[in-house]
């Protein structure tokens, strides 16, 4: 796992790299890309914590119909959107005090855009993985939180660029 980790790193470094040029022409983006990556690895680790105790207790052997799972899942999306607007809202006034800046309604677009990508990716990674390693008699813990940070990474980035791409920006 570590090694899988350590190689989404690096490809998230090197797509970063190759944009280098149209990023560094839009501060904003600059200062909104760090925490909108990390959002989904958080909250998508945050999901698999919740999954791996569920299986602990012996609360989540079913996928389908599975309580613990859906509620898990609606509570770390409403985490992810309210963190993304508020990044979004923390961005946008750290951009105007610096003297540059984008729309609101831009940042805030771009940003709800690339988490919803983020988070359905990633949640979706997390709950099969959980589930996947508690069958195989794995301890979710050490297998979603390592992967699933990194993958939040790797789509994050994706994400921002595919919001950037959709809004016509870049």
């Amino acid at each position: 796992m570590l090694s899988i980790s350590c190689v989404m790193g690096i490809i998230v470094g090197q797509i970063l790299n190759s944009r280098e040029d149209s990023l560094i022409s839009m501060p904003a983006i600059l200062i909104l890309i760090p925490s909108l990556i990390k959002i989904g690895g958080d909250t998508g680790s945050m999901l698999g914590a919740r999954l791996s105790s569920a299986f602990h207790m012996g609360l989540g052997d079913n996928l389908r119909r599975n309580p613990v799972v859906h509620n898990s899942v609606i509570a770390a999306s409403i985490v992810g959107f309210v963190s993304s607007i508020s990044v979004s809202i923390l961005v946008f006034l750290a951009s105007r005090f610096m003297g540059f800046g984008m729309p609101f309604l831009t940042l805030l677009e771009i940003s709800l855009i690339a988490v919803f990508i983020e988070l359905s990716v990633v949640y979706s990674a997390t709950v099969a993985i959980a589930f996947a390693s508690h069958r195989f008699g794995i301890d979710p813990d050490d297998t979603v939180i390592p992967f699933i940070a990194s993958l939040g990474d790797l789509v994050g980035v994706a994400g921002i660029f595919v919001a950037l791409h959709m809004l016509k920006i870049l």
